[in-house]
């Protein structure tokens, strides 16, 4: 039997794919397989936002590589056949912004190239590298019941409602690499996320490159609140989270939407980019200062105890220290939960690399840091602030390592926003369940994690 390991980089949407891909190789004869030094072939879904990016994709290739070489000749004898070292297979953004043909010249250690649109085809391509027909499981080597994107089991899984994008930003390489917008439709999206949940998940996490550009490119055009509203409705899901929310496209029927299902987390990310009106124009997208203050005071208003994550760019071509000390000032005065902070980076072939005023790399990484202290500075308060509190978390599971179980509260993202570890109570507390969403009493923090008891039983009656 074939044995497939899959190393996933990059964003939640590149998970998401390669759940899709380990769903195929886990209805095929194929055997999914959690070690690449045990696995025959090994699929690396990459990222290539940024160069940065792509370097740490190249790296990762070449780590394998590395691996793969040190290995023993004869790795594993299955029947008649030799496996001396796993096949190496790319896919994701890599492939699709740089091209096959550029990439093999400069990664021969690569057996085969798959782009994006080409990842449902990946058990043809794994059937011609090997000559094993990937056909349908042997009788006794069925594989767990898998979802459409694999993730059955989970307590938290990512749905992701529409891929590609329409935006023009300038500094973006996604609608490149990615191409246009393409909404799912609500009748498929409603039939995965019961999936989802049957199969175990209690939270839903709604993703997309623009989750608010839901549904105008489908002939009825439903609208994100709609669907929302839907899967709330509609299926017995625990939480759902919504992220890559574009800020002109909160609209008041989405923030209604939100404050009227309880199931909504009451967290919400929103890339805002910067909040100098001349710099958003430069990366071709809306607002400003003025625009965002009144909409997070809007969503403040109607939802309570609201938590707010953002991202924001330093050193964009153009921007003045003044510019700068103004995002300074609204990240202080706006007081966000969680900050992404990522200096400009100058891809080929997006508009703003060719823009005049370029600031220099120096500068750019100083107001990065800069304002990821005065960030985390914030964070960190907000996150303390929930020192005595009982609070809602989901349950993960548990961490040898740390010795105790670990979770997360409504208002941190699955793998970004810190979690919540679970120590053991004092006699009589309930034990942590997997997927069990329990009452924790918060004791400490050590950055953006929280540490807290269970309740015990008598007190959650």
């Amino acid at each position: 039997m074939i044995s497939v390991a899959f190393v996933t980089l990059g964003c939640p949407k590149n998970e998401v794919d390669s759940a899709a891909m380990r769903a195929l190789v886990a209805g095929s004869r194929y055997e999914l397989c959690a070690d690449t030094r045990d696995a025959d072939v090994i699929v690396v879904n990459t990222c290539s936002f940024i160069a940065t990016a792509a370097e740490a994709s190249v790296e990762t290739i070449l780590d394998l590589a590395q691996d793969r070489g040190d290995l023993p000749t004869a790795r594993k004898n299955k029947g008649d056949r030799r496996f001396p070292s796993p096949l190496i297979l790319v896919t994701g953004c890599l492939v699709n912004r740089y091209g096959e043909g550029e990439l093999e010249a400069e990664l021969p250690e690569v057996s085969a190239f798959v782009p994006i649109e080409g990842e449902s085809d990946l058990l043809r391509v794994i059937e011609a590298l090997t000559g094993e027909p990937a056909g349908a499981p042997e009788a006794g080597n069925e594989h767990p019941a898998a979802s459409a994107f694999g993730q059955a089991g989970a307590p938290s899984a990512y749905l992701m409602i529409a891929d590609g994008c329409d935006r023009t930003c300038s500094y973006c390489t996604i609608p490149a690499i990615r191409g246009p917008y393409r909404s799912r439709t609500p009748d498929e999206l409603l039939a995965e996320a019961r999936q989802l949940v049957a199969g175990g998940a209690r939270e839903l996490v709604l993703i997309a490159q623009d989750t608010t550009a839901y549904g105008h490119d489908l002939p009825d055009r439903p609208t994100l609140a709609a669907l929302v509203a839907q899967l709330c409705e509609e299926t017995d899901l625990a939480w759902l989270r919504l992220m890559y929310l574009q800020p002109e496209g909160v609209t008041d029927e989405l923030i209604e939407a939100i404050a009227t299902h309880p199931q909504v987390v009451r967290s919400l990310e929103m890339p805002l980019q910067h909040c100098a009106s001349r710099l958003l124009r430069a990366m071709q997208r809306a607002g400003g200062r003025a625009q965002f203050t009144a909409l997070i005071a809007r969503l403040r208003a109607r939802l309570p105890d609201l938590a707010l994550r953002t991202t924001l760019i330093t050193g964009f071509p153009g921007e003045r220290e003044e510019d700068f000390a103004e995002l300074l000032d609204f990240v202080r005065e706006t007081g966000f939960d969680y900050v992404g902070v990522f200096p400009f980076s100058p891809e080929d072939e997006t508009a703003a690399a060719a823009l005049e005023d370029q600031v220099d790399e120096e500068t750019r990484l100083a107001r990065a840091q800069t304002l990821r202290d005065a960030a985390d500075e914030i964070g960190w308060e907000r996150a303390a602030a929930h020192v005595g509190q009982t609070i809602e978390v989901l349950v993960e599971g548990f961490d040898p390592e740390e010795g105790r179980w670990q979770g997360r509260a409504p208002f941190q993202a699955p793998d970004i926003d810190g979690v919540v570890w679970i120590d053991p109570g004092a006699p009589g507390a309930l034990k942590p369940q997997p997927g069990a969403i329990m009452k924790v009493t918060i004791q400490d923090t050590l950055l953006y994690d929280l540490e807290g008891v269970t309740r015990h039983e008598k007190e959650t009656a």
